[in-house]
């Protein structure tokens, strides 16, 4: 039976591709999004309206029917108009982290991808492995898969397969990956990011337990404690160069635009693998996809040649362009985690980096301060530059007590070059002041999808 649904936030990275979904499935959807009102993206909207979805202003207006069931996300206050109209007509209220946890643990067989870094990237790599495998798997991810976006659908972060198979990025900052029974449990890596590690540890650790076959990373600390834990479980392992692994990569070599390696599974001769996305994070993400697909039965030389061709995830160290000897990245790094592996991997080539980083948040901020000074002050080189703008901030409750001037203050302690400025703008304007030819700018947060507009807008002022 077809239902109504209202998605609060439709707009957003987590909530589109959920709507789409929802929407293969013969319900009809209308939503409202805060980006609407405020005139951000406008192209995205016109597409959803294009195809099918009903956007109203949030401010209650779209839900006027106890027969509605209002998708939030899981940070909606019940201060937003929309859920206040829900909770006055009677209308169910889910969560997004409900809703797609309802229809993941519905499908037969399903692979949850978690883990501080690399999810989006993992989610996206297994995509395309099963869809070039013929298996028609039906994907949420929280990022724009790039093999599957094209002119009709240029917001590609979902992929609608048949109901048998569902590969979901799932989500620990919110604490909802405790509602995932997954078939298979990928875990790329744990580290401080929204919660405190012993929190991290009990979510990671439920999560694992309950999957039918588990793919941890013994490269880090937290998740190879997680493996030993499981003892006779025997989960399937992977790391860069440890042969005790399941899947090891070895003798990894950068090129311009992506990594070749070796791959090695116990007992057999070494596979030869070239990726077209950089940095050997992206090798370890490669080596979690292997291990989730090998556990459904999809070979691994067909693995492997389907990697081959995957062509990256949006925001991923994505190279907008190059103008007067000055290049610009866009990168959807925000925690120390991933701007260590975005500086690790752009530090592989020559040239200064001019690294703009817009926080999208006081709380982490306030949660990882040291990890960001001690983060960028390490694998900055002395000509780099950072740039930051305050935190991403759109109301509410939230600490603010620690902004960018700290974290740019104690760069600057460190020996390293840091400019906290008013305003994205500003940071901006100082940024064309400063390129020279060779540069690299790089465009770094999360949480504000306007980020690649100031990026492509940057190259263009350059």
């Amino acid at each position: 039976m077809n239902k109504d649904y209202f998605f609060c936030g439709v707009g957003g990275s987590g909530m589109l591709p959920l709507a789409m979904i929802v929407q293969a499935q013969g319900n009809r959807i209308a939503g409202s999004d805060r980006a609407l009102d405020q005139g951000r993206t406008p192209d995205k909207f016109d597409w959803l309206r294009a195809h099918g979805v009903t956007l109203h202003p949030q401010d209650g207006s779209g839900v006027a029917s106890p027969d509605q069931i209002v998708v939030a996300t899981g940070a909606v206050e019940d201060t937003v108009p929309d859920i206040g109209a829900a909770k006055r007509v009677g209308a169910e209220i889910k969560t997004r982290p409900q809703l797609l946890s309802e229809l993941f643990n519905a499908a037969p067989t399903s692979i949850g991808v978690a883990g501080t870094s690399g999810k989006s990237t993992i989610t996206g790599m297994i995509a395309w492995i099963l869809d070039q495998a013929g298996r028609a798997p039906t994907v949420v991810n929280g990022a724009v898969m790039k093999n599957f976006a094209d002119a009709d659908h240029p917001f590609a972060s979902a992929l609608v397969g048949g109901p048998d198979l569902f590969v979901a990025e799932v989500d620990e900052s919110d604490g909802s990956i405790a509602r995932y029974d997954p078939t298979v449990a990928v875990v790329s890596n744990i580290s401080l990011d929204h919660k405190s590690m012993e929190e991290l540890r009990d979510l990671f650790g439920g999560f694992v337990e309950r999957a039918t076959t588990a793919v941890l990373n013994l490269d880090n600390p937290e998740t190879a404690a997680l493996a030993q834990m499981m003892g006779c479980d025997s989960p399937t392992t992977f790391s860069l160069g440890d042969m005790a692994a399941d899947l090891s990569a070895h003798n990894l070599e950068p090129l311009p635009t992506g990594m070749k390696f070796e791959l090695k599974l116990p007992w057999e001769e070494p596979i030869p693998v070239v990726l077209n996305v950089p940095g050997a994070h992206n090798v370890a993400n490669a080596l979690a996809a292997l291990g989730a697909v090998k556990a459904l039965g999809v070979s691994v030389e067909d693995a492997v040649a389907a990697l081959t061709t995957f062509s990256g995830i949006r925001r991923r160290l994505e190279v907008v362009g190059t103008q007067n000897g000055v290049t610009v990245i866009d990168d959807f790094a925000h925690n120390p985690d991933k701007i260590a592996a975005t500086l690790k991997t752009l530090h592989a080539f020559d040239g200064r980096l001019l690294i703009l980083f817009q926080p999208h948040g006081f709380g982490p901020l306030k949660l990882m301060q040291r990890e960001f000074i001690e983060g960028f002050a390490g694998l900055m080189r002395e000509h780099d530059v950072l740039l930051m703008p305050e935190p991403v901030y759109y109301g509410g409750t939230t600490d603010r007590s620690v902004g960018s001037q700290d974290i740019a203050a104690g760069v600057r302690a460190e020996g390293r070059q840091a400019e906290a400025l008013a305003t994205r703008a500003d940071c901006g304007d100082r940024i064309v002041d400063l390129a020279r030819p060779g540069d690299r700018v790089v465009v770094m947060g999360a949480r504000d999808d306007s980020l690649s507009s100031f990026a492509a807008e940057l190259l263009v002022r350059l």
